[in-house]
C-alpha cells in the first residue's frame, strides 16, 4: 500500500503532487482550451482560418500544465526549459494579432492549470470570453468606413468635373491619386471612402460614371489586406 501511495506521488522534490492532481489539471486545462477554440471559430471575421490553429489552441493548455507540474519550483528545470526554448525556434507567422491573443489564453490556461488555480482559469476564461463575444455583437473591430480604388480610363477630350459631381454625391470622401495622359487617351485614378457603402448605392455610382461620354473603363478596387466576413 505504501508503494501505491509513492507511485502515485510525482516527482521527487516531496511536494506531494498526486496523479488526480495531474490528471484533473489536465482535463481542466484541455477543457477550457476546447472552449476557446470554440469560440475563436464562432467569432472569427474573416474568409477562412487555419484548422491547424485551431488544434494549436486545444494542445498548447495541457502542454502547458504539463510542463508547470515538472517546474514545481524547481530552478534547475526552469532554467533547462528556457534553454530549450532558446534552442527551438518558432517561426511560424502569425498573420491577425487576434490569433495571437488567443493563443496567449490558451497559454495562460494551461499556466493557471498547472499551478492550481482552477477556479481562477475558470472566473478569467468566462469574463474574457464574454469580452469577446460583445466585441463581437457589437462589431466593435469593425471600421464603419470602407476605403476603394477608382481607376477610369477612356479616349478624347473629358470633362473631368462631371466626375466629381458623381462621386461627391456617392462618397463620403476622395482624393486625386494620379492622372495620366498618352495622346487622346487618359486614366484617372481616385481615393474613395464611404460610410457603410451600399452594393446598390455603388451601382448607381458606376452606372453614372459608365454613362459619361469617352468613359470606357471603370475599375472599383478594395485595397484592403483582410477582408471581413
Amino acid at each position: 500500500m505504501e508503494r501505491l501511495f509513492n507511485w502515485l506521488r510525482f516527482g521527487s522534490s516531496g511536494t506531494g503532487i498526486t496523479a488526480l492532481d495531474f490528471a484533473v489539471a489536465l482535463t481542466i486545462s484541455a477543457l477550457m482550451a476546447w472552449l476557446v477554440s470554440i469560440l475563436y471559430k464562432r467569432t472569427h471575421r474573416g474568409l477562412n482560418y487555419e484548422h491547424s490553429y485551431i488544434s494549436s489552441l486545444i494542445l498548447m493548455a495541457p502542454i502547458v500544465t504539463m510542463v508547470m507540474f515538472f517546474i514545481q519550483g524547481d530552478l534547475v528545470l526552469s532554467l533547462g526549459l528556457v534553454g530549450s526554448l532558446s534552442i527551438v525556434r518558432f517561426r511560424t507567422p502569425i498573420k491577425d494579432t487576434r490569433d495571437m491573443i488567443f493563443l496567449f489564453w490558451s497559454i495562460a490556461i494551461g499556466l493557471g492549470a498547472g499551478t492550481y488555480n482552477w477556479l481562477a482559469v475558470g472566473v478569467g476564461t468566462l469574463f474574457i470570453g464574454i469580452c469577446v463575444v460583445l466585441l463581437y455583437l457589437l462589431e466593435y473591430d469593425r471600421v464603419k468606413h470602407s476605403d476603394y480604388v477608382l481607376v477610369l480610363s477612356g479616349d478624347g477630350n473629358i470633362e473631368f468635373g462631371n466626375f466629381k459631381d458623381i462621386v461627391q454625391s456617392y462618397a463620403r470622401t476622395y482624393r486625386v491619386r494620379s492622372r495620366e495622359y498618352q495622346g487622346k487617351t487618359w486614366e484617372l485614378v481616385l481615393e474613395l471612402s464611404f460610410v457603410s457603402p451600399a452594393a446598390d448605392k455603388i451601382e448607381e455610382m458606376l452606372a453614372g460614371i459608365r454613362g459619361i461620354k469617352g468613359v470606357e473603363q471603370v475599375s472599383l478596387l478594395a485595397p484592403q489586406l483582410a477582408l471581413p466576413m
